[in-house]
């Protein structure tokens, strides 16, 4: 079972309003749960050892997927170091309301949508975040300057995670 088809089955399971479902397919065992605002997805082989993974998506949004990593793998992001608090103090952070890929711009070669030192207001597009192949418009829910880009253009982002940094 791949991470795409994890995915669609937790789409289904949130469209049908499931709390708890498990699946045996071949020497995959998959259980997901839903609580309050937090599912839990533990891909367990059945002749390894058990890896419990964690992975969360807001129960408001049933858009929004839930991405599987291995334990070995590394986080998205690093936090920001004491150089990138001092801009960002009295700022207000747009996140991200989905898990996908971070685009700056509309198209490969066209200029981003906004960069830092760009005036922005609400309700204009910062940036794109594509998720199971649908191209999410990611809008600003605050006006000022933007300071700062936390991501990388074609960088995974997950919910939740910091995208800019906007100044009054």
């Amino acid at each position: 079972m791949n991470q795409k088809e994890i995915r669609e089955l937790i789409e289904f399971l949130i469209d049908k309003d499931i709390a708890e479902f498990e699946l045996e397919r071949g020497d995959v065992k998959l259980r997901v749960k839903r609580g309050g605002a937090q599912y839990v997805v533990s891909p367990q082989p059945m002749s390894a050892p058990v890896a419990h993974v964690p992975a969360t998506a807001p129960a408001a949004a049933p858009s929004a997927a839930v991405a599987v990593h291995s334990a070995s793998a590394p986080p998205a992001a690093p936090e920001p170091g004491a150089s990138e608090v001092d801009e960002t103090v009295g700022a207000h952070i747009i996140q991200s309301p989905i898990v996908g890929t971070f685009y700056e711009s509309p198209s490969p070669g066209a200029p981003p949508f906004v960069k830092p030192g760009d005036t922005v207001t609400v309700g204009q597009v910062l940036c794109i975040v594509e998720a199971m192949k649908l191209m999410n418009e990611i809008e600003s829910d605050y006006s000022g300057t933007v300071v700062k880009r936390f991501v990388q253009n074609g960088q995974p982002v997950e919910y939740g995670q910091k995208l800019f940094a906007v100044k009054p």
